[in-house]
């Protein structure tokens, strides 16, 4: 396994200026070694050559940007300084960018948790911590990381129903949990490639279209169920605390059957869809 090496590089400008010093200086020599003999010159002319090989290893690194070096298939280090660098001119160096990029997904089609066919997408933003790692370790980085997002994707997918009305965690529900779920989901799967996860989030969730209107009364018959419930659950506490407050204020003496058709008519009071009628009894109570 590869861990990045941070390698300083000298600077170019000055390197530039001793190699243009160097650079004349060789080829005074080699004019004057030619009076001298073959020898000489050909000793001037190499020196020449080598001054002149030394021009290739200047490289430009831009902010946010590591070059990563090789001699000859072996990992020397990796260059982070920006500006004009100098380096062996037989390194092979490789751009590497460390700006943050995001990578949006295609909609993907997979069945959540409870077998429905729903359609979803996500925006992943990423950057290279370890260059080493993000050439050596993986084919192609970019590549990578948009494969192995989707797949994390589509296993998050499956692992919730796209919507739960249990209070459970489900996808359309709870974004805050899902979105901290799937970059963990992503982080671990590109952990090899040197990636680091800033963020994940779903950006885009509905039902397949073929299923997308019965889903649709599905969810809201759901809806209605679970606020039924509420509502009932509430008017049963309050009836409860009224007939309560009844008996301790000793307001009035209600018999069973009494007691019933007040229950009756608070609770239709209480759960009804549209607001109730009351009809005044102007007679006696009983």
């Amino acid at each position: 396994m590869y861990v990045e090496k941070q390698m300083k590089a000298p600077n170019g400008i000055f390197m530039l200026m001793v190699l243009f010093v160097a650079q004349l200086a060789t080829v005074l020599l080699t004019l004057m070694m030619v009076k001298a003999g073959p020898l000489m010159a050909v000793v001037s002319i190499l020196l020449t050559l080598l001054v002149f090989i030394c021009w290739f290893g200047s490289f430009m690194v831009d902010p946010n940007e590591g070059r990563v070096l090789q001699l000859f298939g072996k990992y020397v280090g990796t260059v982070k300084d920006s500006g004009l660098r100098w380096s062996n001119p037989f390194y092979s160096k490789s751009r590497v960018s460390l700006r943050v990029r995001n990578f949006e997904s295609s909609k993907l089609k997979v069945n959540d948790k409870n077998g429905n066919p729903i359609e979803i997408a996500a925006v992943v933003v990423w950057e290279v911590v370890d260059t080493a790692e993000a050439i050596f370790q993986v084919d192609d980085y970019e590549d990578f990381v948009s494969i192995q997002s989707e797949a994390a994707l589509r296993n998050l997918a499956t692992s919730y129903a796209y919507d739960n009305h249990q209070e459970a965690i489900s996808l359309r529900s709870h974004p805050v949990e899902i979105s901290k779920a799937l970059r963990e989901e992503v982080q671990d799967r590109l952990n090899k490639a040197g990636v680091h996860v800033v963020e994940s989030r779903i950006s885009h969730l509905a039902y397949a279209p073929e299923i997308a209107s019965a889903m649709l009364r599905r969810q809201q018959a759901m809806a209605i169920i679970a606020a039924r419930k509420t509502i009932v659950e509430g008017a049963v506490g309050m009836v409860g605390m009224a007939l309560d407050k009844l008996s301790e204020q000793e307001i009035v003496d209600l018999d069973n059957e009494r007691r019933a058709a007040m229950v009756s008519n608070l609770l239709v009071v209480l759960c009804s869809d549209e607001a109730a009628s009351p009809v005044v009894n102007a007679g006696s109570l009983y």
